[in-house]
């Protein structure tokens, strides 16, 4: 068992939100218990129908997604998906994002009254009552994190937007707001464009780029964060296999989420459960927390 901020979980792989929906079609192809956790498809107050399509891109290692939370709203998710997700020997992290201080701590209240292990805390979506974006302003950040941690009793998390000038900065004002945790990155804004149409290939211009192609970017913030924070970090970016994961948790992360290598493979968080556990055979490790942060510099 790994303790991560006060979640207790069977191993260090949790399937990432955005990229897992509510687990219902994985589960067609293997036993959900099998993971450490779910993070589950970004929540909304109210429902939500996402931006107009385009909305996904491919490029070069990775993928451009302009989704907009497209969800059932936090209501529909405790009626139906809770319920479904009980049924497996997993966590269920439920990863909320509001465009106001009421939307956030609303559902915080909800959350807290279900049958839920953790929070995921996305501050990555704009708030349009301050025209900021939260996760990029630590004032703000720590702000909403102490107002949404008095709000919810059990372990909360923060995910971190890399598109700030100091990754650090966010972290250490999530940490003095309250969070058990963070979880980083998010992804990078980025651009794809029609050469032929002379327009932007997503509708919504942008979108934020995941995949194999931002690990290196992911591995250095998460790095940096480990370094000057005392809470524990969660890895996420780009990350396909045993040894990725490694990698991460290598650099200072606790445990780490499996994101877009879903999309190309619907075992892609088997694999990597399977992977770590060879190479820690391997090795000869015998707790994968002896890895932690054991980074040593050239």
């Amino acid at each position: 068992m790994i303790n991560v901020g006060g979640l207790e979980l069977k191993n260090p792989v949790i399937a990432a939100s955005g990229t897992f929906g509510f687990g219902r079609e994985f589960s067609e192809y293997y036993d959900l218990g099998r993971l450490g956790g779910i993070s589950v498809k970004g929540l909304t107050l109210e429902p939500r129908m996402g931006n107009k399509t385009p909305r996904i891109c491919e490029t070069p290692s990775g993928i451009l997604n302009s989704v907009g939370l497209q969800n059932p709203g936090v209501h529909e998710f405790v009626r139906t998906e809770i319920p479904f997700l009980r049924q497996f020997d997993t966590k269920i992290i439920a990863n909320i994002a509001g465009n106001s201080f009421s939307d956030y701590e609303q559902m915080a209240e909800i959350l807290n009254d279900a049958d839920v292990d953790a929070i995921e805390l996305n501050v990555s979506c704009p708030n349009v009552k301050d025209g900021v974006v939260f996760g990029q302003d630590p004032q703000l950040l720590e702000k909403l994190t102490r107002s949404v941690k008095d709000r919810f009793e059990k372990p909360l998390f923060v995910k971190l937007t890399p598109n700030v000038t100091s990754i650090v900065d966010t972290a250490k004002a999530a940490e003095a707001g309250g969070a058990d945790g963070v979880s980083l990155i998010n992804t990078l804004l980025g651009m794809a464009i029609d050469i032929y149409r002379r327009r932007p290939v997503l509708a919504n211009n942008t979108g934020g780029l995941s995949g194999p192609c931002v690990k290196p970017v992911a591995v250095r913030m998460v790095h940096e964060v480990y370094r000057n924070v005392n809470i524990p970090v969660i890895g996420m970016g780009g990350i396909e296999t045993g040894e990725d994961a490694v990698e991460f948790i290598i650099a200072g992360a606790s445990c780490v989420m499996v994101g877009t290598a879903n999309f190309a493979d619907p075992l892609a968080c088997i694999k990597v459960i399977d992977g770590i556990e060879e190479y820690m055979e391997k090795m000869k490790i015998k707790d994968v927390r002896e890895l932690v942060g054991s980074l040593e510099f050239n």
